[in-house]
């Protein structure tokens, strides 16, 4: 009997299981309960608001103290707060930079400041002494002149790296376009904004802005209320409230209708396509949760459809997204991608594909279902961090959230269905409204977008300009007269004639290692070798000697007849002469076109061996100033190379470029050639 007992069951799950029937999806459970602690609060009489969550996992405190305020306008002083935020953090009336470093480093601390508030954390040891530091960063700063100048010419030169810098300049277009001058969202920093702010008005913004009944300071870590009380107490209570401007700012309207705000930059390998418009979205309104799915299912990464249909169906782009992020002041949907130049039109017209879709397409509740289960356990892994707590406190206070918003979102997440999602989409995505910018070479982008809508110019700064135009060449150039030119440009037919061996070393660096480039030419025996090395090892080398091409280093091949054709270029040194005296090269005039600001002639070379570039000759130089090639890029496509040659200086009366600047696209290469010699006796045995 217990044997059959034991035989029964042992079999009963059995009989559960096949009651089960697996054709249809189990039920979703209701939204788990979840209990989110509060952290515990006081405020000082000043009105400084403290929220104090405790954690004792580790022996360490961080303590952020933030302003309630977005931003200002900025204006004909642009960088005002980006350079005042540096500034604070440079020296105290108690000392000055060198030996505040000091302190915090002493300390194994960190102070951090910023336009819209300061931190510190160390260890719990030696917070008291962190937070007094902090305090006299924030109550007590020098604002030393010195140090204000240094902090322009960084500002300076960080702005001139943007300028060249095709993300830095979709941002500040986009910017302009979605919220103008009359917003700070819409400020853009140029020289001439950077040079106008005076230590006067940083010092004038602090003096307004920084008040203590406009800030929260939050304490997350190894701290108790009581001890959160006592350096709160002794750091802030002698801060004296005032009165803050209440700024007002008018919310910026999408544009009518959809039109394309190109920004020529003739170096672009790819083009930055950004879709942009205003929306009205505050934090905690009720459309906040089913539009963060609805994002996250249009463009939120891997998992998005953007990214699905231009990345892994058409092969246009690594990646492409959305977001769209609720703001107090003015929030905005935004889309983008940054795609081959010749499938610019092809990747605008599916991001439209993909717009339309989710507005007027049924949601498939399976789809929906994945992105709220991504979303929920995001929320779940974000309680893990007792910062998420703080967080939740602050923006509850700061934006007047509902005291019980953060315990009911994965309930309120629960209830959003397909139909409330795809509202949304049809609320906030709008493709008849949008600014499409893209920044890119308008030569080779621009044809066909009108179908899009009106096509505009804009430059760097979101100003909007004529557009670009190239320039007719008159009948009497050749490509053969062009090409004369440069070599009476480089000294003449003697002069280069003259020219026995050349010795060029430069550097470079790629992601902060320092390369070498070395290139020695034996042109009285057409001996050549270029060599790229890092820390005395070659990384790539290509010579010419006896007739026999060589390339080594690292990815090296058998040299094809491609790679000895364009050797044997480089070897001439002078390539002008040396093609003049070729035969089977094929020229096309392209036009005149802008080579950093000046006219070129761009001249489209086919050669024997089927190589194609385009090289740009300055019209009153007769200089080579640029030249294009395009290489194969493996799945993303043919890669388009710029080389920007330039610092021409005379050696041995013979002008030689000192500097060659290559546009890779994801990456730049800057090489300046240190030292230069010509006839200084190279043999044949230096070539190897």
């Amino acid at each position: 009997m217990k044997k059959l007992s034991i035989v029964l069951l042992a079999l009963l799950p059995l009989s559960l299981l096949a009651q089960v029937d697996r054709s249809k999806a189990p039920q979703p459970a209701a939204a788990p309960q979840i209990k989110i602690g509060q952290p515990a609060t006081f405020t000082l009489p000043n009105g400084l608001k403290v929220f104090v969550v405790q954690n004792t996992k580790l022996p360490r405190v961080a303590a952020t103290l933030s302003f309630n305020m977005d931003g200002i306008i900025e204006g004909d002083k642009a960088g005002l707060t980006s350079m005042g935020s540096a500034l604070i953090r440079r020296g105290t009336v108690k000392m000055n930079k060198a030996k505040l470093d000091e302190e915090i480093d002493f300390l194994g601390a960190s102070i951090n400041t910023s336009f819209t508030g300061a931190s510190a954390s160390s260890l719990k040891k030696n917070f008291p002494k962190a937070m007094a530091l902090l305090s006299d960063v924030v109550l007590r700063p020098s604002f030393p002149a010195d140090e204000l100048e240094k902090i322009r010419k960084q500002q300076l030169s960080g702005l001139q790296a943007s300028k060249d810098d095709p993300g830095a300049i979709a941002d500040n277009v986009v910017n302009r376009l979605l919220y103008g001058k009359d917003h700070p969202y819409g400020d853009i920093e140029t020289e001439e904004t950077i040079s106008n702010v005076k230590l006067e008005d940083i010092k004038d913004f602090f003096a307004t802005y920084w008040k203590p009944n406009n800030a929260f300071l939050v304490f997350v870590g190894d701290i108790t209320l009581a001890e959160a009380k006592t350096l709160t107490t002794q750091a802030f209570s002698t801060w004296k409230r005032g009165d803050v401007p209440k700024l007002v700012y008018k919310t910026p309207a999408a544009p009518g209708k959809t039109y394309i705000a190109i920004v020529d930059r003739p170096a672009s390998v790819q083009s930055i396509i950004t879709f942009a418009a205003p929306v009205e979205l505050k934090q905690g309104t009720a459309d906040v949760i089913p539009s963060s799915v609805m994002s996250n299912i249009l463009g939120g990464g891997f998992s998005g459809r953007l990214f699905a249909n231009l990345r892994e169906k058409h092969g246009f782009t690594y990646g492409a997204y959305s977001n769209l992020t609720p703001d107090r002041l003015t929030a905005n949907f935004q889309a983008e991608a940054s795609v081959r130049n010749e499938k610019t039109d092809s990747a605008i017209a599916q991001f439209l594909y993909e717009f339309n879709r989710i507005r007027t397409e049924e949601l498939a509740e399976n789809e929906v279902s994945r992105m709220k289960n991504y979303l929920s356990g995001s929320f779940a892994r974000s309680l893990e961090n007792p910062g998420t707590i703080a967080t939740f406190a602050l923006n509850t206070a700061r934006y007047n959230l509902p005291a019980n918003y953060y315990q009911d979102y994965l309930k309120n997440l629960a209830s959003t269905t397909p139909q409330t999602i795809q509202a949304t989409a049809n609320k906030y995505v709008r493709p008849g409204n949008l600014h499409i910018v893209i920044v890119g070479n308008a030569k080779q982008i621009a044809p066909g977008l009108e179908k899009y809508g009106e096509v505009k110019y804009f430059n760097v700064y979101g100003e909007e300009i004529a557009a670009p135009t190239v320039k007719a060449v008159d009948a009497s150039v050749t490509p053969q007269s062009i090409l004369q030119k440069a070599v009476a440009a480089y000294g003449g037919d003697a002069a280069i004639a003259a020219v026995k061996d050349v010795q060029l070393t430069g550097t470079t660096s790629i992601q902060g290692m320092d390369l070498t480039i070395t290139q020695k030419n034996l042109l009285s025996s057409a001996a050549y070798s270029f060599e790229m090395g890092m820390k005395g090892m070659a990384i790539q080398k290509k010579v010419l000697k006896d007739g026999k091409y060589t390339l080594s280093g690292q990815g090296a091949k058998e040299a094809d007849e491609k790679d000895k054709e364009e050797i044997s270029e480089n070897a001439a040194f002078f390539l002008e002469a040396y093609l003049l005296k070729q035969k089977g090269y094929e020229y096309t005039i392209k036009g005149i076109e802008k080579v950093e600001g000046k006219d070129a002639y761009a001249i489209a070379v086919k050669t024997p061996a089927k190589r194609e570039f385009t090289n740009y000759y300055d019209v009153a130089s007769g200089l080579l100033v640029k030249q294009t090639t395009t290489q194969e890029g493996g799945p993303a496509g043919p890669m388009t190379i710029n080389t920007s040659i330039g610092d021409y200086k005379v050696f041995n009366g013979v002008q030689i470029p000192t500097r060659l600047g290559m546009d890779l696209g994801m990456m730049k290469l800057d090489v300046k050639f240190t030292d230069v010699k010509v006839n200084a006796g190279l043999k044949a045995e230096d070539i190897k």
